[in-house]
């Protein structure tokens, strides 16, 4: 979370994901092709079926707020929240395209879920909660959120190692920024929440009970090096705002570096980098 407080870090966020939206939108099929086995994990922890009402916490521009759209079907219901009201937008016009009737979004931060106590049968967050600079404070609102009985579930990044490219372009950015190396389970980093039982105590602390974590193997594959370094400059990740302050040369001397290290998973058949993410789930008590 660098030197800023959590409300600076929330702002900052908010406007990086704004600057970013169009951009991340453009590349959803690469994010839905990625996470094809992941998202239906996820979906599976939380228990989703026809009829339910589900919330979509960090939301971002859609993607899994129409899976979920479809698996609860027209009877069913999907509010998407995300702090960006810019993305948010490209959640809604994707819904309405797609002929979802069902889903609905709200801007709201995922610390302070504008919505009421009991009200969602089930609760997702793909690739969010790590960015929330105080994890425990949005699962306990994911639980206010829930009925009795109901579940939730999160897809977050695992450890550093199992995740090397990600090591890979924050140290390369670090490098020609100036900045000493960061602990890579900071709070609010891309891999906060990876330490080994972390999210096990957080979704205990938050009052969640049959709480458990499971691996899932998630290779990015893509034609090429460049390819996964384009998805990289238009989301809103932390790589961009660490270049954000460098003039162009040093930011192209940056990425060039990036793209000669992440050769190294570029084969004749493309590029395939490893990740591995982790979906952890809990239950909210029944009475």
């Amino acid at each position: 979370m660098s030197t800023l407080n959590p409300e600076q870090f929330k702002t900052a966020t908010r406007q990086a994901w704004d600057k970013s939206a169009s951009g991340w939108n453009d590349q959803t099929q690469h994010i839905h092709d990625w996470l094809a086995e992941a998202t239906p994990a996820m979906l599976d922890a939380a228990r989703i079926t026809v009829g339910m009402r589900v919330l979509d916490i960090a939301a971002g521009a859609g993607d899994q707020t129409l899976d979920i759209a479809r698996r609860v079907g027209p009877g069913g219901y999907v509010l998407a929240t995300d702090i960006s009201a810019g993305i948010l937008e490209f959640a809604k016009n994707n819904a309405r395209h797609a002929g979802l009737l069902n889903v609905e979004t709200s801007v709201c931060d995922a610390e302070n879920l504008d919505v009421d106590a009991a009200s969602f049968d089930a609760a997702v967050s793909r690739l969010g909660l790590m960015f929330c600079p105080n994890p425990l404070l949005a699962l306990q609102q994911a639980h206010r959120a829930l009925k009795p009985g109901g579940s939730a579930s999160v897809l977050v990044f695992s450890e550093p190692q199992y995740n090397p490219c990600i090591g890979i372009l924050m140290s390369t950015a670090l490098k020609h920024a100036g900045l000493p190396p960061r602990d890579p389970y900071q709070p609010g980093s891309l891999m906060s929440l990876g330490k080994p039982g972390l999210l096990d105590e957080l979704f205990l602390a938050a009052g969640f009970t049959d709480v458990a974590t499971t691996r899932v193997s998630a290779p990015f594959r893509l034609p090429s090096t460049r390819d996964y370094l384009t998805f990289i400059r238009t989301s809103a990740s932390p790589i961009v705002q660490i270049l954000g302050n460098l003039n162009q040369e040093a930011q192209d001397a940056a990425w060039a570096e990036m793209e000669s290290r992440l050769g190294a998973f570029q084969s004749p058949g493309g590029w395939e980098g490893p990740n591995e993410l982790l979906v952890a789930r809990g239950t909210r008590l029944s009475s």
